[in-house]
């Protein structure tokens, strides 16, 4: 009887908390909804919530007017709010895995070398083949960040130090260098590609069609449905390596596991945009703060505030350097360069 008493405090707790963190993603979903539809009005030139419904739902007519409104709405500012939300999940998600999985609080998915490896990539094919279109360097972009992934994981998982943190980050970190280098050193001899990395490295979700955003889209799925199968895995392996194994967790599977959605959600994310620096790092603190260490919820919350984010940072752009714009990677950076310099400072580069 005693014991019935003791247990329903605590479950009554567990399900208010259950209920105050699933009102949190409904409340996020409704900003991610808001600010896509502030998206599709905010540009070089701003529509009105009808001429956005008009550029969104109306049939073709004979008012020049509108089919000019019709023609910005679906074919640039369209695509650009879908790419943004894929992206910002992708690399919100990302970001909050690679810091679960590292036990490091300042991991970001640039960590794993897929930044490094998908801008060596575009260089390469452009000097080598010429490419000039998204649809045709996309591809191999994404082929370069899965390349560096792969080999990052190989070179920590060798050795005295296999599987351990440290050693993913060290290798990461080689690889990182290496890829920079060797990507200066071919942009430097070809004026085509360096002109293309000087675009291509500042970030932006702007000048891509759905022909690129679907198949990027379908393997941030993949990524997804991955990440969110290890979730129960990241809580245990949190306590300590020795712990999750005690309680049946196999570990070498679900970090190969880990590390494969990773690569997937920041490799595609980055063939698609160029990298985009600070995000993933930024907004797993921030779900972190909101929800506390249960990666069950901090990973949806993470993927939706990514996407906020970058649709804000977006928008930041358009609107600061009018008629120009800034790149929306370039905004993020600006925001997450105090950020992780804060973090630093703090102190939170410990384990929190």
């Amino acid at each position: 009887m005693g014991t019935t008493v003791m247990e329903r405090p605590v479950s009554r707790g567990a399900a208010e908390s259950r209920r105050r963190r699933g009102a949190g993603l409904g409340a996020l979903v409704v900003v991610l909804v808001a600010v896509a539809a502030v998206s599709l009005a905010v540009g070089a030139r701003a529509l009105s919530p009808a001429e956005v419904w008009h550029g969104l739902f109306a049939g073709p007519d004979s008012d020049q007017r509108l089919t000019g409104i019709r023609l910005i709405v679906r074919t640039v500012r369209v695509p650009r709010t879908v790419l943004a939300i894929v992206a910002g999940i992708a690399l919100g998600v990302g970001g909050a895995l690679i810091q679960g999985y590292t036990r490091n609080p300042i991991a970001d998915t640039g960590l794993l070398g897929v930044n490094a490896g998908a801008s060596f990539a575009v260089v390469s094919v452009i000097a080598v083949f010429g490419f000039a279109d998204p649809f045709q360097y996309v591809w191999f972009a994404f082929l370069g960040a899965a390349v560096a992934g792969v080999v990052v994981f190989g070179l920590a998982s060798i050795g005295r130090g296999a599987g351990n943190p440290l050693t993913l980050a060290l290798a990461g970190q080689g690889i990182t260098v290496f890829l920079a280098a060797m990507t200066t050193a071919v942009a430097l001899a070809d004026q085509k590609s360096l002109n293309a990395l000087r675009f291509w490295n500042a970030g932006s979700v702007a000048g891509v069609g759905f022909d690129v955003i679907w198949p990027v889209a379908a393997f941030i799925a993949v990524g997804l449905v991955l990440a969110v199968i290890t979730l129960p895995a990241i809580n245990l392996l949190n306590l300590g390596d020795d712990v999750a194994r005690g309680l049946g967790v196999n570990i070498a599977l679900n970090r190969t596991i880990g590390i494969v959605a990773i690569t997937l959600l920041a490799g595609a994310a980055t063939a698609a945009c160029g990298p985009i620096a600070f995000l993933g790092l930024m907004v797993a603190h921030v779900a972190r703060y909101l929800t506390g260490p249960d990666y069950r919820w901090l990973v949806p919350y993470a993927g939706l505030l990514g996407a906020v984010v970058l649709l804000v940072c977006d928008i930041v752009g358009r609107v600061v350097v009018r008629p120009g714009e800034l790149d929306a990677g370039v905004v993020v950076a600006l925001l997450g360069a105090p950020f992780f310099a804060a973090l630093v400072w703090r102190g939170k580069f410990k384990d929190t």
